[in-house]
């Protein structure tokens, strides 16, 4: 299960790609927009800007940007630098591997049923890219206006 501050960043990344040509946007505004507490998205952007997904300019007109095009960056890197390694146990990360404590390793369904479930989210995380998720988001929007328009 991903952490609030995990599922927050994903949402200010998604919220700055649908506006990646306007520009700085303020916290405030993205904080609304997405419901995330101003205080809470402070703290998560400034981890976004240290692991290198956006950057802030200061000043009237500043705010926060992406750091690179959203065709650049998927959703597992973002899940991982909020949270870490994705895999549900220890004994199936590919970067925090640690043994479990089970008796036998080498022949436990259980570690390999879990590494599956790891492949199979790292697989839909890593092909995943704030591109994709904006170009659904939008498609998603002009859909759903579409469905309510009528005339009485």
């Amino acid at each position: 299960m991903l952490s609030s501050r995990a599922r927050y960043a994903t949402r200010a990344i998604l919220d700055l790609s649908l506006l990646a040509d306007q520009g700085p946007i303020q916290i405030a505004d993205i904080a609304e927009r997405q419901n995330i507490p101003v205080k809470f998205l402070q703290q998560i952007l400034v981890a976004l800007k240290m692991t290198g997904f956006v950057q802030s300019r200061k000043g009237p007109g500043g705010g926060y940007l992406l750091a690179m095009p959203p065709r650049d960056i998927t959703l597992g890197a973002v899940v991982r630098a909020m949270d870490g390694p994705i895999a549900p146990i220890s004994c199936v990360s590919v970067t925090k591997f640690s043994e479990c404590g089970c008796p036998n390793p080498e022949v436990c369904s259980l570690r390999n049923a879990f590494k599956d479930v790891r492949n199979a989210i790292a697989n839909v995380l890593d092909s995943t890219t704030f591109a994709d998720l904006s170009a659904k988001q939008l498609a998603n929007i002009d859909e759903m206006s579409r469905s309510f328009d009528f005339v009485i």
